[in-house]
Order: structure tokens, then sequence, then C-alpha cells
């Protein structure tokens, strides 16, 4: 399934919606995003990096870690009420005006150029 920012971030409110607690606050939620990257990290490293797996630890894929992030840093955007798609295009701007010049562009350079 294809899910724009929008259909996303109002799953995720519907979800939450649910519950009486609501959204955790953002300090909470900075916490809880902590952790989920740390989990995404740890993963990354099993895999790719020098730390192999115990074999007590049970094997996550990395997509359900990606996956967890996305989530929580859906909640944060929600508890917010910070539009996504907004928050990446002013991310997005500003890296393309800001390290336009910074890489080594393949031939053809972006696409639509």
């Amino acid at each position: 399934m294809n899910y724009t920012t929008k259909d996303i971030q109002k799953r995720v409110d519907d979800y939450i919606s649910q519950f009486k607690e609501g959204y955790f606050s953002p300090l909470s939620l900075q916490a809880r995003l902590t952790e989920e990257v740390g989990e995404m990290a740890r993963e990354i490293n099993h895999r790719y990096g020098e730390k192999p797996k115990k074999s007590t630890e049970e094997d996550k894929a990395l997509e359900e870690e990606l996956g967890d992030v996305i989530f929580v840093l859906t909640c944060f955007a929600n508890s917010l009420d910070i539009d996504l798609s907004n928050a990446f295009e002013q991310s997005m701007s500003k890296i393309e005006t800001r390290d336009k010049d910074r890489w080594t562009r393949k031939e053809g350079g972006m696409k639509g150029e």
C-alpha cells in the first residue's frame, strides 16, 4: 500500500484518538523517538557493522525498526499539529539550496533538469 504523509498522519491519529491518554508529551515522545532510532541503529550495526548478534537475540527486520521510527515521528508531528508534508518541503528546499554544489553530480543532473 502507498500512503501519503496525510494518510499516515490520519491513520496514526485515528489510532491514538481511541485512548483517553492521547499523545505522550513532547519530551516523552522525544525519548521514545531516541529509543526507536537506537533500536534501528543496533539492527544496522548487527547487519552491516562489526557487532554480530548474540545467539539469544531476536532477529528484527530493519524495515520494522524503520516503521517504528516513522510511527513515533508521526505521533510527535501530530501532537504538535505539524504537517509532515510541509516539514519535509521546508527541509528539502533548504537542503537543495544549501547543498546544491556540495557533491559531485552524476551526468544528467537531477530529474526534471
